[in-house]
């Protein structure tokens, strides 16, 4: 029989071994969900690993990496933009620019921390899991209460323009902007007040074991992300409706000139790109809210992790585009990009001759000025 030397050597082994060996042997198979053993001569299955270890995805990481750099410096750019150029300085680019600041806190902090958790990471450490999940919620509720604001800015610009220049104030819009943050960091600090499920026995930070799903779907995607975006989209369709009839109007009354009509087209441009920001962010988040859906709902049904890294890195791609919107679409936006480019440029032209040179540059600017 091919399976005698292996029955010969389990014999000897049982007549070697003491009682108390044997039975600290036996002891992990004698757990009923342990696999049985059949009499086909099977090898012994390795004991579990004492702390399990989970690689991480390369390719989500690095995609994370690259989209936390373009969202970075691509909204940093748009901060500084605003800050250089006066013409740059309206009360609805306040509002982007706060909106780019969340941007910046994604590619800089929410970013790393859904990279760590991604690996379970931080492990043993409930109270600093749940702060590290509860930046990745804030950030996207200032996101969305931010698109909200420049949503109502724009409602009063055109349907209260005789009121617009006592309601939007920059005093007014300092303290939006505060009150959208203040509300934003609230709802996001919900799970560490106790609306969160048992920590795993683990210990391993993952998103989907540490925060409850009716928190997620209910109260944050129905109430403060489904709701704003309805009432933003309705905004924007009414803003679409009004200011091409009244377009309409001004052009035959004056046969297609006039100051009138430059302006109904310039608030028409706006809107547009406004709008365009708003469905871009609807069309990048809706889809990992969804999955929330799917899994409050299905709490059993499988789904695929390709799937969910997809829809995650879809939702943080939303940081970095903006930028790119800005440029293609706003004219001062995209000049006052390539100005800093160009700066940027001449300073590091004039820096590298004045290196190849030897003179540093008050050399250069005395030798200059003769």
């Amino acid at each position: 029989m091919e399976n005698t030397p292996a029955l010969l050597n389990l014999y000897t082994f049982l007549q070697t071994t003491k009682a108390s060996d044997l039975s600290d042997f036996l002891q992990p198979f004698q757990n009923s969900s342990a696999p049985s053993f059949s009499n086909t001569g099977s090898s012994l299955p390795p004991p579990p690993p004492a702390d399990l270890l989970i690689s991480p995805n390369i390719a989500y990481m690095v995609a994370e990496i690259v989209i936390a750099f373009l969202s970075a410096v691509g909204n940093l750019l748009v901060c500084v933009a605003v800050g250089l150029n006066r013409k740059l300085r309206t009360l609805t680019n306040y509002f982007l620019v706060s909106l780019a600041v969340a941007d910046i806190c994604v590619g800089v902090i929410a970013i790393p921390c859904a990279v760590l958790t991604d690996i379970g990471l931080p492990r043993h450490n409930f109270p600093l899991c749940l702060l590290m999940l509860s930046v990745l919620i804030m950030f996207t509720q200032s996101s969305i209460f931010s698109l909200l604001a420049v949503a109502s800015e724009r409602y009063v610009a055109i349907f209260m323009p005789f009121r617009y220049s006592a309601l939007m104030t920059p005093r007014n819009a300092v303290l939006v902007i505060l009150s959208t943050w203040l509300l934003a960091f609230l709802i996001g600090l919900v799970p560490m007040m106790g609306w969160h499920k048992t920590p795993p026995e683990s210990g391993h930070c993952f998103f989907t074991a540490v925060v409850d799903m009716t928190y997620m779907v209910y109260f944050c995607f129905f109430a403060f992300v489904l709701t704003p975006l309805v009432i933003m989209f309705l905004i924007y369709a009414k803003i679409f409706l009004t200011v091409k009839r009244q377009l309409r109007r001004v052009v035959c009354k004056q046969n297609g000139g006039g100051q009138a009509t430059a302006n109904m087209r310039r608030e028409m441009k706006t809107a547009t790109t406004l709008f365009l920001v708003l469905f871009l962010f609807t069309v990048c988040w809706i889809p990992l809210q969804i999955i929330d859906c799917f899994l409050l709902l299905c709490p059993h049904c499988p789904v695929p992790l390709e799937l969910l890294l997809t829809a995650i890195l879809l939702s943080h791609a939303n940081s970095a585009i903006n930028p790119f919107l800005y440029a293609y679409s706003m004219t001062a936006f995209r000049d006052t990009f390539r100005d800093i480019f160009m700066c940027c440029r001449t300073t590091g032209e004039r820096d590298a001759s004045n290196a190849a040179s030897g003179v540093d540059g008050e050399g250069a600017t005395v030798r200059n000025t003769h």
